[in-house]
């Protein structure tokens, strides 16, 4: 057999199938930040299929119209709010606007490629602060009423697989990311007494309608992607979003601190002999530095 006939690892089920009961998710209310677009609203949409009511968050209002109107179609209720992730006063007005969520997905980061010695001190600040401190906001925010009402909850922190390999042109997000993996372990620890699940999940290549033109560019400049991947393709947005419905779900009330990796086994991958080392100045199309 030749690597034309290997037939990698199969398709996944079509949209709308779900590996648990229907209606399990029915009385629950589920906040997911940056779930107007991508592979939030992905894991949106799989939380209402089981039949969870959603609060959307997001920066941008223009996102969550559009989520509302597609993800009320499930037959969820579909509450929205605008909120910048880093400002722990309009967090709590989040909070203060709805019912308390039983499960909190985080899920907005920010991101792009950028050699580190041309990124600015903004670019950082701006990474960290909605990836990390954003995350961190969210959960501080959602575990101290969670506390004070005594009941049980789930958090999903997303996550990438460079928090523990680096990530060479993605410094910023790669540290950030780091970060989160620590929350996850952390807050597992601190707070499972309480009844209070942390886990984490970590999507490979998934590609969606809203991933920007940058990544999509580098994608598309990949010869065959699909074959870079140990699987032999790359992942469906609703295998994100069963993972994530699984984690937070009744069926897994033992699984705290761990993080769930969706990607195939990409991030393991090793070659036999190593590749040539091509700096992320060429990787990217930049020129020479010149201070």
């Amino acid at each position: 057999m030749d690597d034309t006939t290997l037939p990698g690892l199969p398709v996944p089920p079509p949209l709308g199938a779900s590996a648990l009961p229907a209606g399990t998710y029915d009385g629950s209310l589920v906040l997911i930040t940056g779930g107007g677009t991508g592979l939030g609203k992905a894991i949106s949409a799989e939380f209402a299929r089981l039949g969870a009511d959603l609060v959307i968050v997001s920066r941008r209002q223009e996102h969550l119209a559009s989520a509302q109107e597609e993800l009320a179609k499930l037959g969820t209720r579909v509450t929205t709010a605008v909120c910048d992730v880093r400002d722990p006063e309009r967090i709590a007005e989040v909070f203060d606007g709805c019912a308390l969520p039983d499960v909190l997905v985080n899920n907005a980061a920010a991101n792009f490629p950028v050699p580190a010695e041309d990124m600015s001190p903004n670019a950082w600040r701006a990474v960290v602060d909605i990836t990390l401190t954003g995350t961190f906001l969210m959960t501080r925010e959602f575990g101290r009423r969670h506390l004070a009402a005594g009941t049980p909850a789930s958090i999903i922190d997303v996550g990438a697989s460079y928090a523990w390999t680096g990530g060479p042109g993605f410094a910023h997000s790669a540290a950030a990311k780091a970060g989160v993996e620590n929350l996850v372990r952390t807050l597992a620890v601190e707070w499972g007494p309480y009844g209070i699940q942390v886990n984490g999940l970590v999507p490979g290549l998934v590609p969606h309608e809203n991933m920007t033109d940058d990544i999509r560019g580098h994608l598309d400049r990949a010869d065959a992607h699909d074959a870079r991947q140990p699987a032999l393709r790359v992942g469906a947005p609703r295998e994100l979003g069963w993972a994530a419905t699984f984690l937070a779900s009744p069926y897994a009330r033992f699984i705290t601190g761990h993080t769930l990796v969706v990607d195939g086994a990409n991030w393991q991958r090793r070659g036999v002999v190593s590749p040539p080392v091509l700096p992320v100045r060429d990787q990217l199309a930049r020129g020479p530095f010149t201070g």
